[in-house]
């Protein structure tokens, strides 16, 4: 029997490097978006047949998952606006978008 053998890497293959000040700015879009996602009253406890005080108190992980979600979808832009504010407006092109 012949061992199957891994295909060779030909180089060095490059990882792209997530900003860390970019991936602040997507927390703070998430945390935004989730505030806002509350407001407009979802994951609010229903009238009848709801769940009850649990419902209530896990709404709050459902909407900052379902921010997340929208964030790394592609948000509604505020990420970006967010990064060159805290960067001084010198993003520049050499990292990731993450």
């Amino acid at each position: 029997m012949t061992p199957i053998l891994p295909a060779p890497i030909n180089g060095p293959t490059r990882v792209p490097q997530i900003n860390p000040l970019r991936e602040k700015a997507a927390q703070l879009e998430t945390a935004f978006l989730a505030e806002m996602l509350g407001h407009a009253g979802l994951g609010s406890g229903r009238e009848s047949f709801g769940g009850g005080i649990g419902e209530e108190q896990f709404a709050s992980f459902l909407r900052h998952e379902q921010a997340e979600a929208m964030v790394k979808a592609g948000g509604i832009g505020l990420t970006e606006v967010l990064f060159r504010a805290m960067s001084g407006g010198d993003a520049g092109g050499d990292d990731a978008k993450g």
